[in-house]
């Protein structure tokens, strides 16, 4: 297997670079891999990860859900019902960043294309892309969406887009600042590009560590906390708007988290957790499992 061994920070360029956790593959294979974090900038990532082209293995497993759409077990149906609220609440916060009722949209990452849909039927211009060839087909069979490899992402024009989405997908990308680049060109000027991601400095990743189910390593490359969001986006070019925590997060983490960990009652420690995690983000929203984070171009 060829693997990407990382020498200088991708965010700070800095070299002192520290081994920090040993995490498990809990989904797909049971292997080990470490995270390292930069001295100097304290930003967290996977390391010597499989290379894009090698890494689709690790997602090859009906329990990733993102990809499979799989409502096996308690927690995947929870995660359902969740989702159709969150779609609702996504598309509000898009229409309110935005401040539009319709425009164009790219959504990165659409998975099995619930996200691009909902857009769609509310009037959008909706373009998407995702990398799972599985997930592209379930968003053409059960939407009628036309989604395209990543492959094409760079071929869309300068400026085609008011919106940018990316749910939890930024970790996975390799490319990493390569992304950052082709996400201003894409955006209009006065448009806004939204990203979520989990947050490693949280409540529940505090309290878990290497367990944390969120590490979901090898295919959560990047550990964001807000602070290393904010410095990745001014490195290059947008100016944070508006950030807002994903309190359902830490429930369905911290259950995934205890069921990895192998312990009695998962459902319900994972549930007392979540709630612990949801009134930690109260008090300080930067504790919150995962953050929505809105941005917009500097103007030069």
């Amino acid at each position: 297997m060829n693997t990407l061994t990382i020498k200088t920070c991708p965010l700070c360029g800095g070299t002192h670079l520290e081994r920090t956790l040993t995490c498990v593959d809990h989904y797909a294979t049971g292997e080990a891999f470490h995270l390292c974090r930069c001295a100097d900038c304290g930003f967290l990532f996977t390391q010597d990860f499989p290379v894009e082209v090698e890494i689709g293995r690790y997602y090859e497993t009906p329990d990733y859900i993102s990809h499979s759409d799989t409502r096996k077990g308690l927690m995947n149906r929870l995660y359902h019902r969740v989702r159709r609220y969150m779609l609702k609440r996504k598309a509000r916060l898009v229409m309110g960043e935005s401040h539009r009722k319709e425009g164009r949209l790219l959504d990165i990452g659409t998975g099995t294309g619930y996200f691009a849909d909902t857009m769609q039927q509310l009037g959008w211009q909706v373009e998407a892309v995702e990398k799972n060839a599985a997930a592209r087909e379930f968003a053409l069979a059960h939407f009628g969406l036309q989604v395209r490899p990543d492959t094409e992402l760079g071929g869309y024009a300068d400026g085609s887009f008011d919106v940018i989405t990316l749910w939890h997908v930024m970790e996975h990308l390799e490319h990493l600042n390569e992304t950052w680049e082709t996400l201003r060109r894409l955006l209009t000027d006065k448009g806004v590009l939204i990203v979520a991601v989990p947050n490693c400095s949280s409540y529940d990743a505090r309290k878990y560590g290497a367990y944390w189910a969120a590490y979901d390593v090898p295919r959560h490359l990047w550990h964001f906390t807000p602070a290393t969001m904010q410095q990745l986006a001014s490195k290059h070019g947008f100016i944070l708007s508006a950030r807002y925590p994903m309190p359902f997060d830490a429930f369905y983490v911290s259950m995934l988290t205890e069921r990895h960990m192998r312990r009695s009652c998962a459902f319900v420690r994972g549930l007392l957790t979540g709630t612990l995690a949801w009134l930690s983000s109260l008090v300080r929203k930067d504790r919150s499992s995962s953050m929505i984070y809105v941005f917009r171009k500097k103007q030069l």
